[in-house]
């Protein structure tokens, strides 16, 4: 009988202290092969290498297989503003009509089982919340595929003498960059309109992720209803993400883009800008010359990766390209609320912000000018940065002045900002275009 009792006892505990065993730490000092990556430069980073290979490559929109990126799909983003979000795990949209946020829920997996039995025991290692769909209004979308001459527009921005750029500003891009932040009247405000949660902090060698939940916690449905933040949105489906896959822009997609232009044309930073460069001799004082400009810079086609055709400035800035020469990894991707929409519908997994170099600027749910890690369809975008809750004509405005009036590093400030506005060429064409933050 002792020997029983002792034999179970053994058993009981033996089982409890193996079951706990830590299985090791993974080795986190791997180097990384991009000196840009050091420093937290960005695009360096995504234009010639990455850390690691990607998961499952998924198979990618197009125009014509509206099953897997259909307008259909942006119909649903998540519900439920929550403190702490966790990642998304479906594709989809829905609509929440409780407060009009858009928020990743916290409701827990179906599987019972692996929540609670039916004797009341709650199971270890819960699985984490996923989101819940949130539609969007996007009704008036197929509405934008109309002539341009046919659609209705906002207002004209009253804003008289402040687009007139003073002689300080005329001589020092700064200071023009600065009015340009200025003049975002459509610039959201943290804790407002959205809350991010940026998690954890990393260095851009390391591959776990860091971040518990989604970047975004919250977003207020109303963004989607101003007129230049809906027609951007309009247009991000319009690509595939495949570098060298030759782009096949309909008529209708064309039409959007004009729309887009003379909606961001009526807004004061495109007004500020189209003065700047016409003061400077760089244009003319036509707006409609100046208006077939900006459609030109950003929309036309042009060759990257060894296919013809298959890259614009808007899509490799905005929407993100993946090449596919080696191992796969994600370029361009710049832009906040392309991010918000993949993340929303589970493409995009976000990883954690990367340290900057100076100590002390940890950023918070505040910060709008952001450095992170994160996955797109399996794919690693090992360094990153972006401009958060800035307009779409904000970054228009910004982008196209950096690439007239300045060179590959621009240091300007915007507003508590110290950035530097990285402009890389391909001949007259904007090859690529982001920020980059001030160490």
């Amino acid at each position: 009988m002792e020997g029983l009792i002792k034999g179970l006892i053994d058993v009981a505990l033996g089982h409890d202290e193996n079951r706990n065993e830590d299985p090791g730490p993974r080795d986190q000092e791997e180097q990384s092969r991009s000196t840009w990556a050091q420093v937290v430069s960005g695009e360096e980073q995504d234009e010639n290498g990455s850390d690691r290979p990607h998961g499952s490559k998924q198979s990618h929109w197009n125009r014509q297989e509206q099953s897997h990126l259909g307008r259909a799909e942006w119909d649903n983003v998540d519900s439920e503003p929550s403190r702490r979000p966790h990642k998304a795990a479906h594709e989809g949209y829905e609509r929440n009509d409780d407060d009009g946020r858009h928020g990743y829920n916290q409701n827990y997996s179906s599987r019972k089982d692996e929540e609670e039995n039916k004797d009341g025991w709650e199971t270890v290692g819960k699985r984490p919340p996923r989101q819940q769909p949130h539609k969007i209004q996007m009704g008036q979308w197929n509405g934008y595929k109309r002539p341009s001459t046919e659609q209705e527009y906002s207002d004209e921005a009253e804003v008289g003498a402040k687009i007139e750029p003073s002689e300080e500003e005329l001589s020092d891009l700064s200071q023009a960059c600065s009015k340009i932040w200025e003049l975002d009247l459509n610039r959201l405000v943290p804790g407002k309109d959205y809350e991010i949660d940026c998690g954890g902090g990393k260095k851009v060698y390391q591959k776990e992720d860091l971040a518990e939940g989604s970047l975004f916690t919250w977003l207020s449905e109303d963004i989607f209803r101003r007129p230049t933040f809906s027609r951007f949105c309009s247009l991000l489906d319009n690509y595939n993400p495949n570098e060298g896959c030759k782009e096949v822009i309909t008529s209708e997609e064309k039409q959007e883009q004009a729309a887009f232009i003379e909606e961001i044309s009526r807004t004061a930073p495109i007004k500020y800008l189209h003065k700047y460069l016409s003061r400077k001799g760089i244009l003319s004082e036509s707006y409609q010359d100046f208006k077939r400009t900006l459609t030109t810079l950003w929309f036309d086609l042009y060759g990257r990766g060894g296919t013809s055709a298959s890259s614009s400035a808007f899509e490799h800035v905005f929407v993100g390209e993946i090449k596919q020469r080696g191992e796969d990894e994600v370029s361009g991707f710049h832009n906040w609320l392309q991010f918000y929409l993949e993340e929303a519908k589970g493409r995009v997994d976000y990883q954690g912000h990367i340290f900057p170099r100076r100590r002390g600027q940890t950023p918070d749910s505040e910060t709008q000018l952001l450095t992170i890690q994160f996955e797109w369809n399996g794919v690693l975008k090992a360094v990153s940065s972006t401009l958060v809750g800035v307009s779409p004509e904000f970054e228009i405005a910004l982008y196209t002045l950096c690439f007239f009036m300045g060179g590959e590093d621009n240091h300007i400030g915007l507003g508590p900002y110290q950035v530097n506005i990285k402009c890389y060429r391909f001949g007259d064409r904007i090859g690529s275009v982001f920020p980059m933050a001030e160490c």
